[in-house]
């Protein structure tokens, strides 16, 4: 509009110019080129505002979707939990996922009868190509979506008659996108547990081997972080979020492609951090690189929302089946490589 706008306005001057030039040669009384001028003038200060108003129209546009999609979030309703939902305390981890169904739209389901079982202290890997409904599970195991069908209990709970705070603070997740505040290094680790103290929070920090490049800023744990810790890397930023599922002590770990956007050295050092991490928890691990869940208890294989495989590497590396090629797969890329 805005083009369209200053098109128009060109044309005007052009009209005002020629008609007050035809009306001057003519001897109209009273026309000078002052008047035209004038004339001139008049209609700038007239169109100014309007142009004004239509550049910003894209902005106004983008302000108005904006506000539309906050309202939205407002207008929502929150969660709600079961009349006779009760919180869950010390939990020890065992997980069953029994024929879950589950479609994000009606119609096209992503989970098709999903069954998985987790014991204390077991680290559960999920592999499967894109979009078998790997992270499904785990939004459905932390009840960011409600299933179909099925059922899925902790220690023998259903999780819906358990109210969501409990559950998802019984649960540490370690994403492939971090998210961190703007605020200080500590607090950002202290976000796990709010009623850390400082020296909770520094030890979180040494077993994630993040203690050591903290204290390397320029105001070591109270140094502020930029929009999302912008002036870290994503090496740095991986390891400040696994002191803070550290410091949460939860009986409940997910790991999502925790590992996957960082260089192979960086990645030696999360993946140890990520060892003491998973110690004595119940851990599900999704992950695209084969070659770093090799040591789970259990790797669930999942193919267009199906369990196809279960068993450790050697087992389905045996087996020739889906898992097997996979990771054959893999190998012989990153041999020819």
């Amino acid at each position: 509009m805005g083009p369209v706008n200053n098109t128009i306005n060109n044309l005007t001057y052009l009209v005002i110019t020629v008609c007050g030039g035809i009306l001057i040669i003519k001897g109209f009384a009273g026309i000078t080129v002052g008047v035209i001028f004038s004339f001139l003038l008049y209609m700038r200060n007239f169109t100014q505002p309007i142009n004004n108003i239509l550049n910003l129209f894209s902005t106004i546009q983008s302000a108005l979707a904006g506000a539309e999609r906050v309202f939205e979030v407002m207008d929502e309703e929150k969660e709600k939990d079961a009349d006779n939902a009760r919180d869950i305390q010390n939990i020890e981890g065992n997980v069953e996922i029994e024929s879950v169904n589950f479609s994000y739209i009606p119609g096209k389901p992503v989970l098709k009868e999903a069954t998985i079982s987790a014991e204390k202290g077991q680290t559960i890997a999920i592999v499967g190509p894109t979009g078998a409904g790997k992270t499904t599970i785990i939004n459905l195991l932390t009840r960011f979506y409600g299933i179909d069908d099925g059922a899925i209990y902790i220690d023998g709970q259903n999780i819906n008659a358990i109210t969501r705070k409990s559950l998802r603070q019984s649960i540490s997740m370690v994403l492939q996108d971090t998210f961190l505040f703007s605020d200080t290094i500590r607090e950002n680790i202290r976000y796990g547990k709010l009623t850390a103290t400082d020296e909770e929070v520094e030890q979180a920090a040494k077993l994630a081997h993040a203690h050591d490049f903290i204290m390397q800023l320029p105001q070591g744990y109270d140094t502020i972080l930029s929009d999302n810790g912008g002036n870290l890397s994503q090496g740095q930023r991986q390891l400040l979020s696994i002191a803070r599922a550290m410091i949460a002590q939860s009986s409940v770990l997910i790991l999502d492609e925790a590992t996957s956007s960082i260089d192979t050295r960086t990645e030696l050092i999360i993946q140890s951090a990520l060892l003491k991490l998973m110690h004595g928890k119940t851990s599900f691990v999704i992950a695209h690189r084969l070659s770093t869940i090799k040591n789970a208890d259990k790797i669930i294989v999942l193919d267009d929302g199906r369990v196809v495989e279960t068993g450790t590497h050697n087992e389905l590396l045996l087996s020739g089946g889906f898992y097997a090629n996979l990771y054959n797969s893999q190998f012989k890329k990153g041999m020819a490589i």
